[in-house]
């Protein structure tokens, strides 16, 4: 089982940057985008500024995108997403 919520809060700034960019692709006037292109953001950026505090895991990309378009309304859509294969908690 995959363990979303516990993995979320304990690398609560992989969220603050998944909004972050997630935003700013918005702004751009893009009408879909990735959750992977957006976690390899977020590694570069990570990376490049030495701040390699946490580990992104691939398993979660799907959750972020689900709980961005969640928590943000006018995201609805934004990320294409497949059925879940995975159990999720």
């Amino acid at each position: 089982m995959i363990n979303f919520k516990k993995y979320d809060k304990e690398n609560p700034a992989i969220w603050e940057g998944f909004v972050k960019y997630s935003k700013e692709a918005k702004q751009k006037g893009f009408k879909n985008y990735s959750a992977n292109g957006i976690f390899e953001i977020l590694r570069w950026h990570t990376g490049v500024n030495g701040n390699d505090q946490f580990k992104i895991s691939n398993n979660y990309r799907p959750d972020y995108a689900r709980k961005m378009m969640k928590t943000h309304p006018e995201f609805e859509g934004f990320f294409r997403v497949k059925q879940l294969k995975a159990k999720r908690s």
